[in-house]
């Protein structure tokens, strides 16, 4: 099953971040923008190794300036790829990081792997069939959000949406048990896809952030959107909110 082959692929490249040594630092646009020489490999050799197994997909990925949609990845396949998501993370050796490995098929998202190598913890998904922890089904939590935990992300690139966002975190943290920020959207979305939490938002994140965790948290019952309910275009950066089953409408803290 191709699935399965994509899940091995994103194990071995965990392999290879777990093994790292110190990384070198590079700066990208944008403020606290790091890419690594781990990144870097990680993505060639998931592009390696993903057009082995389909090689008439396309690929949008993070790093080495691959990183625009074109109308090209719009037809047939197209993979989309965050070699570590958490990158100051994974530089600070702050956990966690994980590969996230999406796979849009005209333009819909059509199968999703993120890999947390640090707990061995593969989330899968295809399109309506469900998602799984480590071959296991996940449905997301049915409580109400004052009954559990928020996860939130900074936009750390994009210093104009701080006042904002910390303003919807600090209106948020009255309305739930309390919040939480892991540094990473594709975790903070499988951590509401799989029950520890109920809602995670972001006002900005690029699609290699949410083309695989997306689909995990839909196919795990959540509502995923932007801050306004529209659904996310899969073409690009979005700002996104996602919501487990129990948290039937976007919250009051964001109006």
């Amino acid at each position: 099953m191709l699935i399965s082959k994509i899940s091995e692929i994103a194990k071995d490249a965990g392999e290879i971040m777990v093994n790292a040594k110190r990384p070198k630092i590079m700066e990208k646009a944008g403020h606290a923008n790091f890419c690594t020489e781990t990144d870097e490999k990680i993505q060639a050799f998931l592009i390696e190794r993903l057009q082995e197994i389909l090689p008439e997909a396309s690929f949008l990925g993070e790093e080495d300036g691959q990183d625009v949609f074109s109308e090209k990845m719009s037809k047939g396949y197209c993979f989309v790829l965050d070699p570590i998501d958490g990158t100051s993370n994974f530089i600070y050796e702050y956990r966690p990081s994980v590969v996230s490995i999406g796979l849009l098929k005209d333009g819909k998202p059509h199968m999703a792997v993120v890999f947390n190598p640090y707990d061995d913890m593969l989330f899968t998904a295809t399109a309506g069939q469900g998602a799984y922890l480590n071959g296991e089904r996940i449905m997301s939590s049915d409580v109400q959000l004052s009954d559990t935990l928020a996860v939130f992300g900074t936009a750390p690139y994009y210093t104009e949406l701080q006042d904002k966002t910390f303003d919807i975190a600090k209106k948020l943290l009255k309305e739930c048990v309390d919040l939480r920020r892991s540094g990473t959207a594709a975790w903070d979305m499988c951590c509401v896809a799989m029950g520890r939490c109920g809602l995670y938002f972001e006002l900005r994140i690029q699609l290699w952030d949410y083309a695989a965790a997306a689909l995990i948290a839909t196919e795990a019952g959540c509502t995923v959107t932007d801050i306004d309910g529209k659904p996310l275009s899969f073409t690009g950066p979005t700002s996104a909110i996602c919501r487990s089953r129990g948290v039937k409408s976007i919250p009051d803290s964001f109006k």
